[in-house]
Order: structure tokens, then C-alpha cells, then sequence
């Protein structure tokens, strides 16, 4: 059983970084790597399938509402961001912003703030450097913020379901810890974006998302998080054996693994009901500000470097700085605060 589920565990953590066709294919491929890590563990029954089933509805609808919404208000959100930029002094906005976006990210899901981000960015047209600056601080904040509530993003979907806990428990848990956050990567973009504008910016093409694009959206998010709830019951019995057992602070460390590895995958294969809150905690914490150093950690940073082409190598030069400062950070507040 564990040497099936170790092979699963390689080809789910690897296969979507090295293969284009399961990257293009990520959801299908979860569940069909979930499906196998429940048979393989015998835990493959009615019950499960109903679960999987259930989990993804809340983050499903909320991913197609707010889709649908931001489609018919694109046009008037489009003018309101205009008119505030002119109306507030830049830097205040650009903070406000960075924050919003966060904070809100928790409601309106992950994906759509996102999408948001990259409408300011083109509104604003400023130049590349601060535009990719302002789009990676951004996503970090929308990362961490997402994780607040199970329908922000399917990590928080994931975590919820797997501990069986209610709406607000991850508010409870890291709030404290996130929300700070949020406001000092607010006040970060307010000091290294440079409100200098130019036409040299980063380029996205404005276009109004068709009804078919939308669905498909919410359809590739219910089958992504039912294919990983599959996947965490499955590796129940990998956790119990080998990770139950580590430290909190190691726990955090290795899940830097979380910025070229999509952060929910991993939080479907690393978190138990059985682990303690303070695991828990470094575990999400770890995930989530590493999940902001690289372009695949995390889907805000999949969309607003997709739709504004910025490569890897640019996001990494300045990610990674950051995602490392802020580990080191809350590395230190765990070891304070526990």
C-alpha cells in the first residue's frame, strides 16, 4: 500500500511540472490520481464518493457567480478603478488595492480576484518593473487572503474538509497571522511600485469572457477539488506513517516544495484530523506564503501571469526575494508564538 501511494505521491507532485499534456489536463488528472490513491488504500467507498461529490459545491458556485457577475460589471468596475486611481493619492490606492484584493479574495474566490488584478494593472499602464512588482505582491496577498474562508480557493476547500471543521475555522486558526500580512504586502507595494506611467507595461488583452469560458471555469474547479478530496483520504495512511510524527517548524520548511507545486495538492496529501493545531498551522502557513514564489504555487499567479505574460524568470527575480523574507518572518513568529 505505501509503496503504491509514494508512486502516486512522485507522479502527482512531478508529472503537472514536467508534463505539458497533465498541466493542460491538471483536474482530470487529480482525480484520476485520487481515485487510485483511495482504491489503493481501500478507502474507496459510498460514503467518500459522497464527499467528494459534496466538497466541491460551495467553491463551484461561488467560482461561477462571481464569474458571472464580474462579466455583466466589467465594464462599470472597469471605470470605478479609473476614477478611484485619479481620485486618491497612487500609493495609497496601490496599497488599498493590494489589501481589497486580499481581504475580499476570501469572498469573491482566489480566480476573480485574480482576473480584478489584472483589469487595474492594464488600467493603470505603468511601467513593467512596477507592474510585475504590484502583480506578484498582489498574489501573495490574494493567496493568503483566499485561504480564510473553503470557498477562497481550493486549498481552503481542502483543509476544511479534511478536518471536518466549520465555515470560519481557518479564520480562527490563521487569521491572525494572515491579516497582517495582507496589510504589510499592502504597504510593500505602496513603497516599491513607482506610480511613473508608460506604455512599456506589462500587456493584457481586455476581452469580455464568453458563458462557455465561465462554466468551464467552474466545472475544471469542482473536478479539481473532488479529484484532490479523493486524494487526501487516500493518503491517510502515507500521513499517519511518515508525517504525523515530524516537527511543526520541519513541516513548514519542506513545504517550500509549495512554490513550484500547486499548494492545494499538497495540503491534500500532507494534512490529517489527526495532527494538532500547531502542525496545522505551519503546515497552511508554510504552503501558502511559499505558494507566492513562483508562478505554479498558486492559481492567482497561474491567471495574472497568463493574461499579462510575465515569465517565469521575471516573477521568480522578485517572488522569490519576497517569498523568503516573509518564510524567515513567520519562520520567527512560530518559534515565539507557537
Amino acid at each position: 500500500m505505501i509503496l503504491g501511494l509514494t508512486i502516486i505521491l512522485i507522479l502527482v507532485l512531478f508529472l503537472p511540472f514536467t508534463v505539458k499534456k497533465v498541466e493542460h489536463n491538471l483536474e482530470a488528472f487529480l482525480f484520476l490520481m485520487g481515485l487510485a490513491a483511495a482504491f489503493i488504500s481501500h478507502v474507496l467507498d459510498k460514503s467518500l464518493f459522497m464527499k467528494a461529490l459534496e466538497d466541491p459545491i460551495h467553491i463551484t458556485l461561488a467560482v461561477l457567480i462571481a464569474g458571472l457577475l464580474f462579466k455583466w460589471l466589467q465594464t462599470p468596475v472597469e471605470k470605478g478603478i479609473l476614477g478611484i486611481s485619479k481620485a486618491i493619492p497612487f500609493r495609497l490606492f496601490v496599497a488599498l488595492t493590494v489589501i481589497f484584493l486580499g481581504l475580499i479574495s476570501s469572498i469573491i474566490t482566489a480566480i476573480i480576484a485574480a482576473i480584478v488584478l489584472v483589469v487595474v494593472v492594464s488600467v493603470l499602464k505603468l511601467d513593467r518593473k512596477s507592474e510585475l512588482r504590484l502583480v506578484v505582491l498582489a498574489c501573495f496577498s490574494i493567496g493568503l487572503g483566499a485561504a480564510l474562508t473553503p470557498i477562497g480557493e481550493p486549498l481552503s476547500t481542502i483543509a476544511i474538509s479534511k478536518l471536518n471543521e466549520d465555515f470560519f475555522y481557518l479564520l480562527q486558526l490563521i487569521g491572525v497571522d494572515v491579516i497582517p500580512a495582507v496589510a504589510l504586502f499592502g504597504i510593500l507595494a505602496a513603497i516599491l511600485v513607482s506610480p511613473k506611467a508608460t506604455e512599456d507595461g506589462l500587456s493584457a488583452q481586455q476581452t469580455t469572457e464568453s458563458y462557455s469560458e465561465i462554466i468551464i471555469r467552474a466545472v475544471k474547479i469542482y473536478l479539481f477539488v473532488m479529484g484532490l478530496t479523493l486524494l487526501g483520504s487516500g493518503f491517510e495512511p502515507f500521513i499517519e506513517k511518515y508525517l504525523l510524527g515530524l516537527s511543526p517548524l520541519l513541516l513548514y520548511w519542506i513545504n517550500m516544495i509549495s512554490a513550484i507545486l500547486d499548494n492545494a495538492t499538497l495540503a491534500a496529501a500532507e494534512i490529517s484530523p489527526a495532527m494538532d493545531e500547531p502542525t496545522i498551522k505551519a503546515i497552511l502557513l508554510g504552503l501558502l506564503i511559499s505558494g507566492g514564489m513562483l508562478i505554479p504555487g498558486n492559481i492567482p499567479n497561474i491567471i495574472a501571469a497568463g493574461k499579462l505574460n510575465i515569465t517565469s524568470r521575471e516573477w521568480a527575480r522578485f517572488g522569490v526575494p519576497v517569498g523568503l523574507i516573509a518564510m524567515v518572518a513567520y519562520f520567527i513568529v512560530i518559534l515565539l508564538f507557537g
